[in-house]
């Protein structure tokens, strides 16, 4: 299998990012939520342990859209999504650092260790969207924590619409290639 192949194999499969990135947003929202209208801590452990389901959820939403959930067996792009997923649970180690450092730094840490994660997606997906996805974070993330030292929630809210709003980019861009390919 060729690489723009397996590329366009995995944007098709995944609408370009869509369900995983808005599985993702929602995460962020009821952790963004939880720190506000509950507790900093309550907050935390939805994020950590909410983030071992995306993938699951991400699954189990497109087979309920009646799509197909995983890539083909000759696909090597299934192997990287997999080594880039964990990289997430590794670095929650320095989030956790970061934490302990200073709580307000929780959402901002986060948010560069996702932004990274989404990094080598450009390669994955074939799709430059994710730099700018990965950019964002890793600035937000950088931002906050440096320049609103105040707010534990402030990183949870931002990246809960970032990763909204490039959901529906990633899906723009596989309709769109669906459209072109249909042609």
């Amino acid at each position: 299998m060729q690489i723009a192949d397996a590329q366009r194999e995995v944007r098709l499969v995944f609408l370009g990012g869509f369900v995983g990135t808005a599985v993702s947003s929602g995460l962020w929202l009821l952790s963004a939520a939880s720190s506000t209208w509950g507790s900093p801590r309550r907050g935390i452990v939805l994020l950590v342990l909410g983030g071992a389901l995306i993938f699951p959820l991400t699954q189990l939403l497109l087979r309920v859209m009646g799509r197909r959930a995983s890539l083909s067996p000759d696909n090597p792009m299934g192997q990287l999504a997999m080594q880039v997923a964990f990289t997430i649970p590794f670095n929650l180690l320095v989030v956790g650092g970061a934490t302990l450092y200073r709580l307000n730094w929780f959402f901002p840490a986060c948010m560069i260790v996702v932004g990274t994660h989404y990094l080598p997606f450009v390669f994955l997906y074939g799709m430059w969207q994710f730099a700018v996805l990965g950019a964002l974070l890793v600035a937000g993330g950088v931002t906050i924590g440096l320049s609103v030292p105040g707010s534990f929630s402030a990183g949870g809210w931002i990246t809960t619409v970032i990763l909204l709003v490039f959901a529906f980019v990633g899906r723009a861009a596989a309709i769109a290639e669906q459209k072109r390919q249909a042609v």
